[in-house]
């Protein structure tokens, strides 16, 4: 599997992976200005990852992300994920907004320590969202940054 960065370096790179993770997670005006990291198995994108209302100022990043395959969180990608936000953008908590539906990924947000807040038709009449949020802290602490299984 290989890892690749979009952003203003790479803007086709950029646009295809944000348009991957927004037809996914139900996004259809996209994210605005943002970059993106994406995980290629063979010749087919798995995985990809949006970062997006960075606010340096505040040590805030948001995050989306969508998968086609389970095999998507490899120690690498996990490494690449939050080392962009929480190292290279160094900021101190990370936003990741998800549907009350996709239960894939609240089992995923959960099991890495982020905290969670629900916000009932935030999504719309019918659909609540659930805020979660990571700390820098949270995350130092957690098993997979430590290389532990």
């Amino acid at each position: 599997m290989i890892l690749v960065w979009g952003g203003p370096r790479a803007p086709q790179v950029n646009d295809a992976l944000q348009a991957f993770v927004a037809a996914r997670v139900g996004a259809p005006r996209g994210f605005g200005p943002a970059a993106s990291l994406g995980l290629v198995e063979g010749d087919r994108l798995i995985a990809a990852v949006v970062f997006n209302n960075w606010s340096p100022e505040d040590g805030t990043i948001e995050m989306s992300a969508a998968a086609d395959s389970k095999r998507w969180l490899t120690r690498p990608m996990l490494n690449a994920m939050f080392g962009f936000c929480f190292d290279e953008c160094q900021c101190q908590l990370v936003a990741l907004r998800v549907s009350e539906h996709n239960t894939t990924m609240i089992e995923i947000a959960r099991r890495f320590g982020f905290s969670e807040t629900r916000i009932a038709r935030l999504r719309g009449r019918n659909e609540a969202e659930i805020i979660f949020t990571l700390t820098d802290d949270t995350w130092n602490a957690h098993r997979a940054k430590k290389g532990k299984p």
